[in-house]
C-alpha cells in the first residue's frame, strides 16, 4: 500500500478554521487546537442565539404593545383577545409598527375591536 503524506491536506483544514476563528483574542487565534475548541463552542452559541433572537423580539413587541395599549385605554391581553374574537388577523410586529409609527390608526384599530 503507498503512503499518504497528509501535509497539504491537514494545512488546508487548519487553514480553514484559523481563518474563521481571525476575531479571536490570543491563542484562540493563533493556535489551531484552541481556534477550533472555540469555534465549535461559538457555532453552539450561534445556533442557540438564532431562537434567542426570535424570543427577544417578541418579548419587545409585546411590551411596546402593553404601553400604546395603556394609552389608548385597553389591557393588550384584552387587545389579543378582542381582536380574535373580531377574527382581525394582524400580526404583532405589524400591530408594534402600526402603533410606533401611526398611533392613529392604533387607537381606531382598538376601537374598533372593543
Amino acid at each position: 500500500m503507498a503512503r499518504v503524506k497528509r501535509g497539504i491536506t491537514k494545512r488546508k483544514r487548519h487553514k480553514k478554521v484559523l481563518k474563521r476563528a481571525k476575531g479571536f483574542i490570543g491563542a484562540k487565534r493563533k493556535h489551531y487546537r484552541q481556534a477550533n475548541e472555540n469555534l465549535e463552542k461559538s457555532m453552539i452559541y450561534a445556533t442557540r442565539d438564532r431562537k434567542v433572537k426570535k424570543r427577544d423580539f417578541r418579548r419587545h413587541w409585546i411590551t411596546n404593545l402593553s404601553i400604546a395599549c395603556e394609552k389608548a385605554g385597553l389591557r393588550y391581553s384584552a387587545l389579543i383577545k378582542a381582536m380574535k374574537d373580531k377574527n382581525v388577523v394582524l400580526s404583532r410586529p405589524m400591530l408594534y409598527k402600526i402603533a410606533v409609527e401611526d398611533f392613529e390608526t392604533f387607537q381606531k384599530i382598538v376601537e374598533f375591536v372593543k
